[in-house]
């Protein structure tokens, strides 16, 4: 690779790009290549370890990106190793493809029945098709374990023998499918919020649902102590179950919006789980909460509207299933999806369904599955860190019994991916990591 400045306004001014070229196809190496953007915060020391590359999350998202706008939380690493990341194949604006495929879709229901379920897998299905004819080779290739190539590719024109990744939220599942096809050319993996990408669903729902219902708890106890809350001095577990109930059988409208945006259950609760992730957001959640009960939803549209780009709920983006699906998100049958619903009924009577955005999005995917959830070859892995926070994707600590050794930080407070964050306490104890391999005990407490 050829590193240059990186053009551009607002940048750090030692930012570095390049280009790297790629097989689309990695079992086909000389055939058809694609070009990745990279690009590098360099070291600034002397006694230089090596090279950590930033795997982002989304599926789609731009280490690029990440690598601009939280430049300044890298500042200590950067005496030891070049930071580097990439904006991957399976990027949300992947310009092979109609910038629709990344931007919107149908949206993800949850289905009453099997004729629901087969309706979903349809319309689904007839959205990828038609993103797929615009370069159909590329997009049977954006799962992770071809992103997990590309990873090695990128280590390899560093000149390094062995790598360091710090994996943020998705980029945990290219980071393992990295593990699995490289064991011997790993040096020290952080995972930051990822989940485990290794675990099955009931594994996976039985750690996520519970601690989800005790951040749904933390709301709850904020809303009965401070009178900002719009709910404060209301039993706040009624009216939302109440309003949950509601809108199961009669979808709430929103005022402005055309009747088919009417929300029901399922989309107040994927609503709300995200947004209560944030503390900053419980006081419009709970506006919100106020609004819906009395017959509009258009705060949580709102809301959705400016996270996810216009879109007034949650859809099945076609980009992004490529990558998921192809990555053994979805479930095997309307058998293995109704046993779910079950299962986060009785989990999280406030939270019901939250954990099934994702895989029923893949209901209908019509290719096998390219990167499964394989164990990790334990034996032959260092230890693993994580960090996560107790109220966001705890079964990232799974993967700490997955390899002997591993160990991590658990973050006593709210936010997503720590590090990128800027989070001072799990990034000193990630720097120490990365150069001395050692991670922290599992018993490790950071705080806000």
């Amino acid at each position: 690779m050829t590193w240059a400045q990186c053009s551009g306004t607002g940048l750090p001014a030692d930012l570095q790009c390049a280009e790297l070229d790629v097989p689309v196809d990695w079992s086909r190496p000389h055939h058809r290549q694609i070009t990745l953007d990279v690009a590098r915060l360099p070291s600034t020391g002397t006694d230089r370890l090596g090279t950590v590359i930033l795997v982002p999350g989304g599926p789609g998202g731009s280490g690029i990106d990440d690598l601009e706008q939280s430049a300044s939380a890298f500042a200590a690493l950067r005496q030891r190793f070049d930071v580097v990341s990439l904006a991957p194949r399976n990027r949300s604006d992947r310009a092979e493809f109609p910038t629709h495929c990344g931007r919107s879709g149908p949206w993800v229901t949850r289905p009453k029945d099997l004729a629901g379920y087969r309706a979903l897998a349809r319309t689904n299905q007839e959205a990828s098709l038609k993103c797929r004819q615009a370069d159909p080779e590329l997009f049977d290739h954006l799962d992770s374990r071809s992103v997990a190539r590309d990873l090695d590719a990128i280590r390899a024109a560093m000149g390094d023998t062995e790598v360091n990744l710090l994996a943020n939220s998705y980029g945990g599942v290219p980071a393992v499918a990295y593990a699995r096809e490289f064991p011997s050319r790993v040096r020290t993996m952080f995972f930051d919020g990822t989940g485990d990408p290794t675990a099955s669903d009931a594994e996976t729902d039985a750690i996520d649902y519970p601690n989800r219902e005790r951040l749904f708890g933390r709301f709850i106890e904020w809303c009965d102590i401070d009178p900002a809350c719009a709910l404060h001095g209301e039993d706040v577990s009624a009216v939302w179950r109440g309003l949950l109930a509601t809108a199961d059988r009669t979808p709430v409208p929103a005022t402005g919006e055309p009747p088919e945006v009417a929300y029901t259950g399922f989309d107040f609760v994927i609503t709300a789980g995200n947004m209560m992730k944030n503390s900053a957001r419980w006081s419009a959640l709970a506006q919100g909460i106020d609004l819906a009960r009395d017959g509009d939803s258009a705060m949580f549209v709102g809301w959705v509207r400016q996270s996810l780009g216009g879109n007034p709920k949650f859809p099945a983006l076609p980009l992004a299933r490529a990558v998921e699906c192809a990555d053994d998100a979805g479930y095997p049958s309307y058998a293995a999806y109704t046993q779910a619903r079950h299962r986060g009924e009785r989990l999280s009577p406030h939270l019901p369904g939250l954990w099934q955005r994702m895989p029923l999005m893949c209901a209908g995917w019509p290719h096998p599955v390219a990167n499964p959830r394989d164990p990790l070859p334990a034996g032959k892995l260092p230890p693993l860190m994580i960090a996560d926070q107790a109220l966001d994707y705890p079964a990232t600590a799974g993967l700490l019994s997955r390899v002997p050794g591993s160990g991590g930080v658990r973050y006593d407070g709210v936010g997503h991916g720590l590090y990128l964050l800027g989070q001072p306490c799990v990034i000193a104890h990630a720097n120490r990591y990365f150069i001395d391999r050692t991670p922290p005990a599992t018993t490790t407490i950071c705080r806000p």
